[in-house]
């Protein structure tokens, strides 16, 4: 829980700036495309968790892979790497995400289904998340098999899991420790 307070005061520090300077959308996509990038490589995604890896190497793995970006976006990489938090980057982007949505006054609604969500059921979402938080809420559906069926919710903070594979998973944990 510590590392996520961390990872949302860089975002914070880092969405003061980008206000700032006027660049919060160049920021705000290059840290839709850390996030999923981080999400997307297992090897990226240990290498930055990875204590034998140099600080160095990695700033210099992140600065090839987004050479693209922002350069306020790369001067996050060098602080987390000088605070020895590089570790933290996939959470800062998800945070920062985060705070450029509750910004614009929406929040947008994480759907991770099994298999792609029907216009008619994302309908029937996106009208009972508005009962629940008064406000307009989109849908990003995110299709992964693993889930077996169901699905995994998450709006801000909050999330919500039906998935199946949740179920299986709390079914032998209660089956284990009896």
């Amino acid at each position: 829980m510590s590392e996520v307070r961390a990872a949302l005061r860089y975002a914070k520090a880092v969405m003061e700036l980008a206000v700032d300077q006027n660049k919060v959308r160049a920021v705000e996509s290059d840290m839709r495309t850390v996030q999923e990038t981080v999400a997307e490589n297992d090897n990226l995604r240990e290498m930055l968790a990875s204590p034998i890896v140099k600080t160095s190497d990695k700033e210099a793995v992140l600065n090839g892979i987004f050479k693209d970006s922002d350069m306020l976006s790369k001067e996050l990489f060098a602080l987390l790497g000088r605070n020895k938090r590089i570790g933290l980057l996939s959470e800062v982007a998800r945070q920062f995400v985060l705070l450029y949505e509750r910004m614009q006054g929406q929040d947008v609604a994480h759907v991770v289904t099994a298999v792609p969500l029907t216009a008619e059921l994302e309908k029937k979402i996106l009208a009972r998340l508005k009962q629940i938080t008064g406000k307009e809420v989109t849908v990003e559906n995110v299709v992964d098999p693993s889930l077996i069926g169901g699905f995994v919710m998450r709006v801000g903070d909050l999330e919500y899991n039906a998935s199946v594979a949740s179920k299986l998973s709390n079914l032998k944990r209660e089956l284990t420790n009896s």
